[in-house]
């Protein structure tokens, strides 16, 4: 039987090891000026022009019920693929890709903060932290009404 193996473009946030399947993301990058949105959902932090491809950016702290990024610490933009179009994510740090195995996939900790639950397919147990698997369609799709607000 052959092993199954999955590759994730690794981040942190709030000192958590997070990872979206590789072939997902479009590319990382340093912080973008963004123009704030007018009523638009808290979750997003404004929007970014990424060589005249607007994109949403989300952070991912706010979303997840983190505590607030530092002050004058800089996120690092994720831009990710979604059925909705590319999004940024706004993370702390980014990590490496990682190749994991399928065999060491398990279900979300029951520990894990609801909101954080809600948005991870499992983890990976890699040799010294956690890797967390963000859903990246369900962590981008806001409320349906907070979405029919931003349109």
């Amino acid at each position: 039987m052959n092993m199954e193996t999955r590759q994730f473009c690794t981040f942190y946030l709030d000192g958590l090891l997070f990872g979206v399947e590789s072939q997902r993301i479009q590319e990382v990058i340093r912080s973008l000026e963004l123009t704030e949105v007018p009523l638009a959902p808290e979750v997003i932090s404004g929007l970014m022009n990424l060589r005249g491809q607007i994109v949403a950016a989300i952070d991912l702290r706010h979303r997840l019920e983190f505590p607030a990024r530092p002050a004058g610490k800089l996120p690092m933009c994720v831009v990710a693929r979604t059925s909705d179009g590319a999004v940024s994510l706004l993370v702390d740090d980014i990590g490496d890709v990682v190749e994991v195995d399928e065999a060491s996939f398990e279900v979300p900790p029951e520990t894990l903060n609801p909101a954080l639950r809600s948005v991870i397919q499992g983890v990976h147990k890699l040799d010294r932290e956690l890797l967390h698997v963000l859903d990246a369609e369900r962590v981008c799709a806001l409320e349906e009404g907070e979405r029919a607000a931003a349109n």
